[in-house]
């Protein structure tokens, strides 16, 4: 091993990664109970509605990383057109 700190760095990686794969699981099976629950589980109208929603969490989450990330100093893993 040539470089400790990348292996570690590497390995932090998939782990967050694996950790986070699994969450978003979770919330889909929840998010999918939710929906069945308010009769909404196999209409295409709640399918719709729930990517939408879905999207633009991920949207306003990798956007309060990405201003996070250059306040402390590093690069966004992402740029908005505008900006670059």
């Amino acid at each position: 091993m040539k470089d400790p700190r990348a292996f570690v760095q590497t390995m932090i990686a998939l782990a967050s990664a694996s950790l986070g794969l699994v969450a978003a699981l979770a919330w889909n099976e929840a998010i999918k109970a939710t929906l069945a629950k308010l009769g909404l589980g196999d209409d295409l109208a709640g399918l719709y509605a729930y990517a939408i929603v879905a999207t633009l969490v991920a949207i306003i989450v990798l956007s309060l990383l990405g201003r996070l990330a250059s306040k402390l100093g590093g690069e966004a893993a992402f740029e908005r057109e505008a900006e670059g």
